[in-house]
């Protein structure tokens, strides 16, 4: 590929990158929207709900959520909901979070939510040392 298509055109080594990040061993939920909290406590009625907050800019909230989608547990896929908050795009949503489940702002940040209150939450790399197979039955 000339230098052109270098320019205008993706290589095919960053193609092959973008595809790896895309996969992922967690199903996610967009969380976009202040409205989607309702949602969010119903569900957590029937079982454990998941909140994990990510700043697209931020180096260590990128390994983090790496370490964590690698990490999760196939045998509770079924049993967590989980939601993901870009939390640069959606400041808005992400300062709600702190009033309406109680806790201080942090990123990366996991919740979880069960029986519409939150029942864990970690930050930074203490979220990689969670044991979600011990907590979400």
């Amino acid at each position: 590929m000339g230098l052109l298509g270098n320019i205008f055109n993706k290589s095919e080594k960053n193609q092959n990158r973008e595809k790896q990040e895309a996969k992922t061993n967690i199903n996610w939920i967009p969380l976009t929207s202040v409205s989607q909290f309702t949602e969010i406590r119903e569900k957590s009625k029937l079982k454990m709900v998941g909140i994990f907050k990510h700043s697209t800019r931020c180096i260590i909230s990128r390994t983090v959520l790496k370490s964590f989608d690698q990490d999760f547990p196939k045998s509770v896929s079924d049993k967590i909901d989980m939601y993901y908050l870009d939390l640069l795009n959606f400041r808005d949503v992400s300062n709600e979070i702190g009033y309406e489940f109680q806790v201080m702002h942090q990123s990366p940040q996991l919740l979880l939510i069960h029986k519409g209150v939150t029942t864990l939450h970690a930050s930074h790399y203490d979220i990689t040392q969670i044991n979600l197979e011990k907590i979400v039955k």
